[in-house]
């Protein structure tokens, strides 16, 4: 098996990132330093570190989390901080967030140890659609939904159309559902700010056509066969 390739079956990126973590040095094959990109390895026998930690190949395994406010997208957080892994108990394998929410966004996070698996659900060009409900500061007007319909600049970058709807209004604040197929970092609610209504409180209810249903805030289920086959195939456009 090729090296970058049993990186990524060990959970740690994607095949393509794995060839950047190779070429700077910081994998090693039965301890010496390998930047070979087409090294291939024996995985029975060769022992193989990542910044000094032992890799072991495990079965892959894909999860849904209904992740609640409050916890961080990582492994670990050096202020002692929840993370969504502390949510994950009888969870053996070493898994990772698919993507990331903010600390205090709800809602459908995937977390998952195959590398290719994540670079298909994460990278801008496999356009999986996401469905967020955002609580905003105001009344919205339907200018400012046609602007965020129509791509909005942030970071200066316009942002793909999205599709977008009034939920429900309540006193100063507005409950809308956006739909998109990006996944920049505070996405979301940086559109949102960007027509003049601040995010309050963000939920992702929808990744694909998977949802939150029978899930309560913290809880988690492993998905099945088909619904992996069915993202897989959605990200390769396979599935319209």
């Amino acid at each position: 098996m090729r090296l970058a390739r049993y990186l990524a079956a060990a959970g740690i990126t994607s095949r393509r990132k794995a060839e950047t973590l190779i070429q700077a040095g910081r994998v090693k094959v039965n301890g010496r330093v390998v930047r070979e990109l087409g090294f291939v390895i024996n995985e029975e026998k060769d022992q193989v570190e990542l910044d000094g930690w032992l890799l072991h190949r495990e079965e892959p395994v894909y999860i849904l989390l209904n992740k609640p406010s409050g916890y961080l997208c990582t492994l670990a957080d050096t202020h002692g901080r929840p993370t969504v892994v502390d949510l994950l108990r009888g969870v053996t394998q070493r898994v990772y967030p698919v993507g990331r929410l903010d600390y205090d966004t709800e809602g459908l996070l995937l977390l998952s140890n195959d590398g290719d698996f994540t670079h298909l659900m994460t990278h801008p060009r496999f356009e999986i659609e996401k469905v967020y409900e955002a609580w905003v500061q105001g009344m919205v007007s339907r200018k400012a939904i046609e602007r965020l319909r129509a791509g909005v600049i942030i970071d200066a970058v316009k942002t793909a159309p999205a599709k977008v709807r009034v939920l429900a209004k309540r006193k100063d604040r507005t409950l809308m559902e956006i739909r998109i197929h990006e996944g920049r970092k505070r996405q979301v609610k940086k559109m949102c700010a960007s027509v003049g209504h601040p995010v309050v409180a963000l939920k992702r209810t929808r990744f694909g056509d998977l949802t939150l249903d029978g899930l309560r805030p913290g809880e988690f289920r492993y998905l099945t066969k088909d619904e992996v086959e069915y993202l897989q195939n959605l990200a390769k456009g396979q599935i319209r």
